[in-house]
């Protein structure tokens, strides 16, 4: 490991958050949308999901119908939004687009399901968090297109039922395990989008840098690929941090040298660890041997939200081997330890009840 990785290993950073959170500001918004996809063949990775969603649209255009209702889930920043516009261009019908915490009553939904075209797409980002009120209205809309709505009130309220216009809901989620059965079995179409590999980061990058008209050799597109996390939203925001110490310290052109300064700058390492990544790993180590650690203890240790630490940091070191999640709590792995320049005795073979949930 670099000086720079083990002097930074408790050291914070101005930046961690806007790189590592799931929601955009209205600046990277406007970004992201410039960089959006529009079409199946310009979206780049995913190519099983691809095959499969491109299979699913053809056959609903030749049957005249509305495409069955699709879940999108997987770790933020890889494509879900992006996807469900694609899906909607795909079909070439509008597409509404709301999120789970805003629909707060039924009322709320039904505004939104009454006034949907026919064929269009409804998209619902974090429909894990959907109330569970606003999710009981929601399923006689995706099975029978149908709403029950009250008028009145008291003794004279009565019940109406409204037909709704066909539709496809995409719901997308970083959390497919909070989802109730009975509303992800009304999914027909359930699309799991994966981490991507360096060469699909590096292509994405250079896409993204020939549209922001930015001038980056190949070495460069190399270094933020690698420390990408293989999520496209973290190295299109790289790229334009990148680009900005290439324009006020260097002479506009990212080459190896300022993507490597730039990078160091950002607290993001060789393999794309930020400071609260490398705080998990040698909390664990350093003050739970290892682990297991259950996943509140760890949060309380290193002041941050579990839900934060489940959605945005496990899944890239689980998936980069460098945590395990067993039934006991959370286990750093040789490689998190030999990343982090810190010398430990093997831990030997895993104790009863160690399993990995991810083989189950």
């Amino acid at each position: 490991m670099s000086d720079f990785e083990s002097a930074n290993i408790n050291e914070s950073s101005d930046f961690e958050e806007p790189l590592t959170r799931d929601v955009a500001s209205p600046e990277e918004a406007r970004g992201e949308e410039t960089l959006r996809p529009a079409k199946l063949d310009e979206f780049i990775g995913q190519q099983t999901e691809k095959d499969n969603l491109r299979v699913f649209i053809e056959a609903t255009r030749q049957r005249g119908e509305a495409l069955d209702h699709v879940l999108l889930h997987g770790p933020p920043g890889l494509g879900k939004t992006t996807l469900a516009h694609i899906i909607a261009n795909e079909l070439e019908v509008p597409i509404k687009s709301t999120a789970g915490p805003t629909l707060e009553q039924p009322g709320d939904l039904a505004a939104v399901l009454t006034n949907i075209e026919s064929r269009s797409v409804l998209f619902i980002d974090e429909i894990h968090r959907l109330s569970h009120v606003v999710e009981e209205f929601l399923y006689p809309a995706m099975e029978d297109k149908k709403i029950d709505i009250t008028i009145g009130e008291g003794p004279s309220a009565r019940a109406v039922s409204l037909d709704l216009n066909e539709f496809t809901l995409v719901g997308a989620t970083t959390r497919a395990g909070l989802l109730t059965e009975p509303l992800r079995s009304r999914f027909g179409v359930h699309t799991r989008l994966r981490f991507y590999e360096e060469p699909e980061m590096r292509r994405i990058i250079r896409r993204s840098s020939k549209i922001l008209d930015i001038e980056i050799k190949e070495e460069g597109v190399d270094e933020i690929a690698r420390r990408s996390r293989g999520t496209p939203r973290i190295a299109n925001r790289l790229l334009r941090r990148v680009r900005d110490f290439a324009e006020v310290e260097g002479d506009g052109l990212i080459d190896n040298d300022i993507a490597q300064h730039a990078l160091e700058r950002l607290a993001v390492d060789q393999q794309g660890l930020k400071r609260m990544d490398r705080e998990i790993l040698s909390t664990i180590i350093n003050h739970f041997d290892g682990g297991p650690v259950g996943i509140k203890t760890l949060a309380t240790a290193v002041g941050e939200e579990a839900g934060t630490i489940e959605e945005l940091h496990e899944p890239f070191l689980i998936q980069s081997g460098y945590l395990k999640r067993t039934t006991r709590g959370r286990v750093t792995t040789r490689r998190a330890r030999e990343h982090l320049g810190i010398k430990t005795e093997d831990s030997g073979p895993s104790q009863p009840g160690e399993r990995s949930l991810f083989d189950e």
